[in-house]
């Protein structure tokens, strides 16, 4: 696996970078959270506001995830491991209840064996069948701490303050279950399915041809994976950068 050691001014304009952007994305998603639970009336007239609202709730809500995958991998703030840690682990905990620690060493199984056997990400018995794959995917991860978090949520909203179920199934539960499917298709279905084609080498990963607007908006730029997996120290947002320069040299290594 391939780090890059940034030099110290660079690091710092890559944690304020990556601190002001997952700022902005936490604010967003919090925002958007409160105003459809608490102020948003669910209607059959506002029904297509609610599902604008779900839409962009969902890709905040892979956002994030990609903040916290970020920092499992000491890219959000560079030689800040207990901020990286603070941060992913909060946010993990708040997008379903996830384990900071068990989530963290998963994914450095998945960079040492993608694609191959024992790769926590990977479905060896089922590697070109999306959904075989992804239920495979949510058993691994989705445990009972993620059940208790969320029914915890689901009752507190309900019961406590009294917000209507069809409210909080449409606008909190059905975008954090289609941002797990967003999540799963674009980060690890798409890379690292069997299609039939080979893979560039051994990180059995590939990118998308995405332009820069539409990967942002499909994974927050995750489908350019094969760059990620060969540049595991660049951030989210830096991932078009290192498409663009690998692309133009010719080289997928």
């Amino acid at each position: 696996m391939q780090f890059d050691i940034p030099s110290s001014n660079s690091r710092f304009r890559q944690a304020m970078t990556g601190l002001a952007l997952a700022g902005a994305i936490f604010a967003a998603w919090l925002s958007v959270h409160i105003y459809t639970m608490f102020v948003f009336d669910l209607t059959w007239t506002t029904l297509p506001s609610a599902v604008l609202m779900a839409v962009l709730q969902c890709w905040l809500s892979v956002g994030l995830f990609i903040i916290s995958h970020d920092a499992m991998h000491g890219s959000l703030v560079p030689g800040a491991r207990r901020i990286n840690s603070a941060i992913g682990a909060s946010l993990l905990f708040l997008y379903a209840g996830f384990s900071w620690r068990k989530m963290r060493d998963a994914h450095f199984d998945h960079h040492k064996l993608a694609g191959k056997a024992g790769d926590p990400d990977f479905d060896e018995n089922d590697p070109t069948a999306f959904w075989p794959w992804y239920f495979t995917f949510l058993k691994r991860y989705f445990g009972l701490g993620s059940v208790l978090f969320i029914g915890t949520v689901v009752n507190v909203y309900w019961l406590v303050f009294d917000v209507p179920l069809a409210k909080i199934i449409v606008l909190y539960g059905l975008p954090a279950i289609a941002s797990s499917v967003q999540l799963f298709y674009f980060g690890t279905f798409r890379p690292h399915h069997h299609n039939g084609s080979a893979f560039a080498d051994r990180h059995n990963a590939r990118s998308e041809s995405f332009g820069t607007l539409a990967s942002l908006a499909s994974c927050f730029h995750f489908g350019y994976h094969h760059e990620h997996h060969c540049h595991p120290s660049t951030p989210w947002w830096g991932l078009p950068k290192i498409r663009q320069n690998i692309l133009q040299k010719g080289d997928l290594a």
